[in-house]
């Protein structure tokens, strides 16, 4: 009734009649004067006088009787007064701490605001949540198409490098190209044993291997072996050549082959890391080559050869002399006996 402006009937007088009351009372005895009517009149209640016209009298007469004591109440000048300083006093920004800081106006209006607020903000949401489920959809869709078109232009590819290869092998057969291999129209033999290797690739791999085709590492491998031998058997004789001990010139000229050296190693070490690039297991790769302990183990090996050297020539000489005194010897012994 508040809302759609509805106005009582009821004067004010005749209203104080009706809640049984003077004029002048306070907002108390006028809401205790009206729960004890609304007792006694009300439709829902067990009372014996229950009636809902005499129940809308009453609360009528309780609305005229409470706007006219409001209205009393501001028109005092004292009142107002202290209204205006608490309302300078409050703080204005808690006006705008419920409904989320939505919507101007009173209370009411306000609220109506922040609910047509929160609707149109679920619809968005909706809209959104729709939106982006057809995109995840529609990307969906293109992830799966874009896939498929990889996997059918692999599989081409695949079985066109399958039939390039096959023409080839027809063709070279043709030609008489696997006509002088060895163990031909025999069967293949298995290698290896392990059940850990494909015998497939097994028997590939050294069907390959025994008609020159090497892998990349091997072939790293064996140079980088072949080299460190090479380089450590021309330091050994290098040093022999120098002879012992070493004079000033022949010391300059070790230093220089210690730097040819040094200068070798450091190339070898290059390969070294090509090769632990390509290298497929882990256990095979190779550690780089020491300058200070390739020159240690030439030393070593140069005394070696200079002990062997010197025991042979004692041998040789204890033979010589042996030759000589043997006559003497073994005439001495005929003539003992």
């Amino acid at each position: 009734r508040m809302l759609s402006g509805y106005k009582p009937k009821n004067d004010v007088k005749d209203s104080y009649k009706i809640l049984e009351l003077e004029e002048g009372c306070s907002p108390d005895d006028v809401r205790s004067s009206y729960r004890n009517l609304a007792k006694k009149y009300h439709p829902d209640s067990s009372s014996g006088m229950a009636d809902s016209k005499a129940f809308i009298r009453v609360e009528e007469a309780y609305r005229v009787v409470l706007s006219d004591l409001s209205a009393k109440q501001k028109s005092e000048p004292g009142e107002e007064e202290e209204e205006e300083q608490f309302k300078a006093k409050s703080l204005q920004h808690r006006h705008y701490l419920s409904f989320e800081g939505v919507g101007i106006g009173t209370p009411s209006q306000r609220e109506k605001q922040y609910m047509q607020f929160r609707v149109d903000r679920a619809t968005e949401q909706v809209l959104q949540y729709r939106q982006q489920r057809l995109e995840s959809r529609h990307a969906g869709s293109h992830l799966s198409l874009a896939e498929d078109v990889r996997h059918s232009k692999k599989v081409k590819i695949t079985q066109a490098v399958e039939r390039l290869v096959e023409d080839l092998i027809q063709e070279s057969m043709a030609k008489g190209d696997f006509d002088n291999l060895s163990g031909k129209g025999k069967p293949l033999q298995k290698f290896s044993d392990s059940p850990h290797i494909d015998p497939m690739t097994h028997n590939l791999n050294r069907i390959l291997i025994d008609n020159g085709y090497q892998p990349e590492w091997i072939l790293l491998q064996k140079e980088i072996r072949e080299t460190i031998e090479r380089l450590r058997k021309s330091v050994v004789a290098a040093r022999r050549k120098l002879g012992e001990p070493m004079t000033l010139p022949e010391q300059k000229q070790w230093g220089r082959v210690c730097e040819q050296l040094a200068e070798d190693i450091r190339k070898l070490n290059k390969r070294v890391d090509d090769f632990n690039l390509v290298v497929p297991i882990l256990s095979r790769q190779m550690v780089h080559f020491s300058t200070d302990k390739e020159i240690l183990r030439a030393r070593k090996t140069y005394e070696a050869v200079l002990e062997k050297v010197s025991d042979s020539g004692t041998k040789e000489s204890e033979g010589e002399t042996g030759k000589k005194f043997g006559w003497k010897s073994s005439l001495l012994r005929w003539l003992k006996l």
